[in-house]
């Protein structure tokens, strides 16, 4: 059988979340495409290549697909669908904004999240934020999947790099334009790909605090700076910091958690890390629950303490 997977690109290099996307498409079928839908975009044409288990990338030129629009990117994709059983797609926002579109030009039902892939045609998803798993088998001709890059390791890299098959990009809808685009300069690792992340919630009290006492922790850690929905509502953080079900899904090997009550929706974004430490003065907080590590502490005295021994 064979299964595509829709890369994840960004400036013209390859986005580790492809990677995650490749390891659950070897389990779905034997032989795994890789669809870079771009521009020119020949640093991730030569990536995907040399990922393991990856039998074709598929280069799909256009200008239409230079700013990865999605109702282009969607077109695209739901042409050269009929060719496979399956079409992945990594659970990240550009996954999630294109793959519900290529479901509805296929007419089939996506399968969203997927963390675990039992068969061919069935997979099991997380619900209820997390707190129940469902068993969902898929008769369609083509099934759509995203899947939850945490919950599958990443493709190594081949032995050799797979044969690269140029295609022509289908005829742009016309449906949106590219206008400009604002790119953020990273000081410390993406949030999603970082091996630590520091975590205020709301006891933080102000974005300044959360400079203060939390970046200086990160800085020692080499780590990501992450908030809860709630630090992200009061305005403590920027929205892109959220951890979550209603904000990114992380799983690093390291995750700090200061000052973070523990809801629901926020062990939802962050319960599969590896190792997950809590600081928290409310001995009764549900983050002890998950916590491999708890300190019950006044997080305004204990992380700058932790900073100095380190």
């Amino acid at each position: 059988m064979s299964v595509l997977v829709v890369a994840e690109h960004e400036l013209g290099a390859l986005k580790g979340a492809t990677l995650n996307a490749v390891t659950a498409a070897s389990l779905c079928g034997s032989d795994v495409h890789v669809l870079v839908a771009a521009g020119d975009a020949l640093d991730a044409v030569s990536a995907a290549s040399r990922i393991a288990g990856v039998a074709k990338v598929i280069h799909a030129k256009g200008a239409g697909l230079e700013h990865q629009l999605a109702e282009d990117v969607a077109a695209q994709v739901a042409a050269m669908a009929p060719g496979y059983t399956h079409v992945l797609f990594p659970a990240t926002s550009h996954g999630k904004n294109i793959a519900p579109r290529v479901a509805a030009l296929l007419d089939v039902a996506q399968v969203s999240e997927v963390t675990r892939i039992l068969a061919p045609d069935t997979f099991e998803r997380p619900i209820y934020a997390g707190n129940a798993v469902a068993t969902v088998q898929s008769t369609d001709r083509v099934k759509v999947l995203t899947v939850r890059t945490t919950a599958f390791e990443s493709a190594g890299a081949g032995l050799s790099a797979a044969p690269v098959e140029a295609v022509a990009a289908v005829q742009e809808t016309g449906l949106s334009a590219f206008v400009s685009a604002e790119i953020a300069a990273l000081e410390r690792p993406e949030l999603t790909a970082a091996r630590v992340i520091v975590s205020g919630g709301r006891a933080m009290g102000s974005s300044e605090k959360f400079a203060a006492v939390l970046a200086p922790l990160a800085d020692k850690l080499g780590a990501a700076l992450g908030a809860s929905r709630a630090a992200v509502d009061a305005g403590y953080a920027p929205n892109d910091w959220q951890v979550g079900q209603t904000g990114k899904i992380v799983a690093p090997q390291l995750y700090v958690a200061c000052g973070i009550s523990g809801a629901i929706q926020h062990l939802a974004g962050m319960k599969d890390s590896k190792i997950i430490v809590a600081i928290n003065k409310d001995p009764e907080a549900p983050i002890f629950g998950v916590a491999d590590y708890g300190l019950e502490a006044d997080l305004f005295v204990a992380v700058p303490e932790l900073v100095e021994k380190i």
